[in-house]
């Protein structure tokens, strides 16, 4: 799979005016942690939004998104997005604030000890 550079760089863009944000590689794309938590991630033809799991069949609602699933099992407070869904700046942001809003009260995942 090719990382999908242009969806890449609009949410990059759109996180560059926070403090504290690294990319990892995850879920075959790049994941963007904001303040050492997983908010944002980008797929080759979608983002990866995580938000308030209270919010999950309302969010549902919204055009162009569906649950994420990983190995049968889903998961509520994620959604992928497709990318026709985020075409313009303000659809992007809406994704962008849900995420944020989130990420404030997220918490960080445990590192295993070895």
């Amino acid at each position: 799979m090719a990382i999908n550079e242009r969806l890449t760089k609009r949410v990059r863009a759109a996180l560059s005016h926070l403090p504290d944000v690294a990319e990892k590689k995850m879920f075959r794309g790049i994941t963007f942690m904001v303040n050492k938590k997983m908010c944002i991630s980008v797929g080759d033809d979608h983002i990866m939004c995580r938000f308030d799991p209270a919010l999950h069949e309302e969010i549902l609602r919204t055009k162009g998104c569906r649950t994420m699933e990983m190995g049968g099992r889903k998961y509520k407070g994620y959604v992928y997005v497709r990318e026709e869904a985020v075409s313009s700046e303000k659809e992007l942001q809406y994704w962008i604030k849900l995420a944020l809003n989130f990420n404030v009260k997220a918490k960080m995942a445990k590192k295993k000890m070895l």
